[in-house]
């Protein structure tokens, strides 16, 4: 006895084609999406490999001193 094997992308698309054209642009628009959520948000590894340079943005942020003083009841009581 011969099986044939069917693979998912073949019964994806037999499945795609029997959808009117709107829902066919619909599954486009989500692979799509879904693509640049998490194929694109992952980071290049050229990136990776880069060392740190330590002092690039020296002097470009500061503190202020009273930074650690306790804020005033106005700002916890919404007034």
């Amino acid at each position: 006895m011969t099986t044939q094997q069917i693979t998912l992308p073949e019964t994806f698309l037999a499945q795609l084609q029997t959808l009117p054209p709107e829902q066919i642009q619909q599954v486009i628009d989500f692979v799509e999406f879904l693509n640049q959520k998490y194929v694109s948000s992952q980071p290049d590894q050229s990136m990776l490999k880069q060392p740190r340079v330590l002092g690039l943005h020296k002097g470009m942020g500061w503190i202020s001193e009273d930074f650690n003083a306790s804020l005033p009841d106005e700002f916890w009581m919404g007034e």
